[in-house]
């Protein structure tokens, strides 16, 4: 099915909708891409012509590329004319259940029977964006990382009425344009990558709410000890903190006490409107750049805390049959820049010293978040410690 796609729709034309529109059309798809004004397709795509000269600046692809890639993509503000006769739908607009439901529901009247329905959500439920056409089966995951054009990773995610044959089009799809698909099996709320960087974040809150660890304390020991590409609250920043708190919300509705959302630390920040690097400022200041970490509050925190909530939740993926341990690695690696995943870290660590930490950080603060998983507890009792044992998450 994948090799049949040849016209592709995107529907949204913000910075995720014209950087998926970009790399449909630099791998030689015909694309419509739609917006509700001329201005904004207008500004798309200057800005992917932009993109497609810094690409050719740096000679990843040929300048004659350039034109080619822009002569696929047509700009337009009407449904009937962007989707009558396209094999793939994607729409990439704002994280609003009702309006993905509205499009949806209109591309499918519209669109050809065969084609296929994608959402570009990074939490939302695909099988309630399904149920609101005629062809839940052709209903689909597929949730790029910022910016598109760059990041290699898309996470596929099946509906509850998703068929087998539309999951594998889209992974098929995925590799077509040069990315690494990963499959999340069932439609639960943060798919894997948000739902692991969630926890994450949240344990770094509370620390931070408890006073027990600056926010530059959390980040040095992050980035100068634990080896992660940003610190938390910088992450964050990055992310846009009107995203991580909404994301927060998701997750906090779909897990319960797990993802008790922290007071005080995200919300008024966001009320302030405080949003991270794209506002200026939120944790940091972005207004001269990049912020500082300062090194020498690299032992404020012990960031052996990300890694036992992260390994915790990886658990709970595998117990719940959402993923596998390659794919949660993956995942973690390609979306978020891990040095590596929360799987074949805790099989190097031993999970028998992972479980110890979740259970001294459990006993300590009694919060969900800390509750080793049964899975977890389980591998522990078995001895399947890891690569010392010869099996852990993974066998040797």
């Amino acid at each position: 099915m994948a090799k049949e796609i040849e016209k592709v729709a995107v529907i949204g034309a913000g910075v995720m909708g014209h950087g998926i529109s970009q790399v449909f059309a630099m791998k030689g798809y015909n694309v419509n891409i739609v917006d509700v004004s001329e201005e904004i397709l207008r500004k798309a795509l200057q800005n992917i012509e932009w993109s497609l000269s810094k690409f050719a600046e740096k000679k990843r692809i040929r300048k004659e590329d350039v034109e080619a890639a822009l002569s696929r993509i047509k700009a337009t503000t009407s449904y009937e004319e962007a989707v009558k006769d396209v094999d793939f739908m994607i729409e990439a607009v704002s994280e609003n259940i009702e309006l993905k439901k509205k499009i949806f529901s209109r591309v499918d009247q519209l669109a050809p029977p065969h084609a296929i329905l994608a959402s570009n959500t990074s939490t939302l439920s695909i099988s309630e964006m399904g149920r609101a056409t005629r062809r839940p089966d052709k209903v689909v995951g597929m949730h790029w990382f910022n910016p598109p054009q760059l990041m290699q990773l898309i996470e596929v995610i099946k509906g509850d009425e998703t068929s087998d044959e539309t999951v594998d089009s889209v992974v098929e799809l995925s590799k077509n344009l040069g990315k690494t698909p990963i499959l999340c099996r069932k439609d639960v709320r943060g798919f894997i990558v948000n739902r692991i960087l969630g926890l994450v974040f949240n344990e770094a809150f509370w620390t931070y709410y408890r006073r027990e660890a600056t926010i530059e304390g959390v980040d040095s020991s992050v980035k100068y000890g634990g080896g992660f590409p940003m610190g938390w609250f910088e992450l964050c920043d990055y992310v846009g903190l009107d995203i991580a708190y909404e994301v927060g919300k998701v997750l906090y509705e779909a897990y319960g006490e797990r993802f008790k959302p922290c007071p005080e630390v995200i919300e008024p920040l966001v009320k302030e409107k405080k949003l991270g690097q794209k506002a200026g400022i939120g944790f940091y200041d972005w207004t001269k750049g990049r912020p500082r970490i300062p090194f020498e509050l690299s032992d404020e925190y012990d960031y052996e805390r990300s890694w036992a909530v992260a390994v915790n939740e990886a658990a709970w993926i595998i117990h719940d049959d959402v993923a596998d341990p390659e794919s949660i690695d993956t995942g973690m690696k390609l979306g978020t820049g891990w040095p590596q995943g929360p799987c074949e870290y805790a099989d190097r660590k031993g999970l028998n010293n992972i479980l110890k930490k979740l259970r001294e950080l459990y006993d300590k603060y009694k919060m969900e978040m800390y509750n080793p998983c049964p899975l977890l507890v389980d591998y522990v009792k078995n001895g399947w410690i890891g690569r010392s044992a010869g099996r852990g998450f993974y066998k040797y």
